[in-house]
């Protein structure tokens, strides 16, 4: 299935750019965005992009997993040197990464230290064939 995802910023704040004669502007910190999104597939090599738009205070994008589960998993509390596994293929792990890359650059290049909102919204697409 191909799975829509919006991701607010958090408190809604307008921090990747304005919106001026009806157009989108991107700043550093939205060209930033675009840039990680358009990145995802070189970390998550079973995901395929779609259609993508970054907004002043948020991003929709369309994106497709490939062979692997889908959703949050249900893990019991972790002991201090296990991690889990098989994480990397799911909508959750994917948005997870955009957000870490974007963070990191808005942490290192501006002032703002809280991005995002908590989670994201998401809604699954599927063909006939599925």
């Amino acid at each position: 299935g191909a799975y829509f995802v919006s991701i607010c910023a958090h408190n809604r704040a307008c921090l990747f750019g304005e919106i001026a004669d009806r157009q989108m502007v991107l700043n550093g910190a939205g060209r930033m965005v675009e840039q990680c999104w358009y990145a995802i597939p070189d970390h998550f090599p079973h995901v395929g992009l779609d259609t993508f738009v970054v907004m002043p205070n948020h991003v929709h994008g369309i994106f497709f997993i490939a062979d692997a589960p889908v959703g949050a998993k249900n893990f019991s509390p972790l002991q201090s040197d296990q991690r889990p596994r098989g994480t990397s293929k799911t909508i959750g792990s994917v948005i997870r990464g955009f957000k870490i890359g974007v963070t990191k650059w808005m942490r290192q290049n501006t002032e703002f230290y809280d991005i995002w909102q908590r989670n994201y919204y998401e809604l699954e697409f599927r063909t006939p064939f599925n």
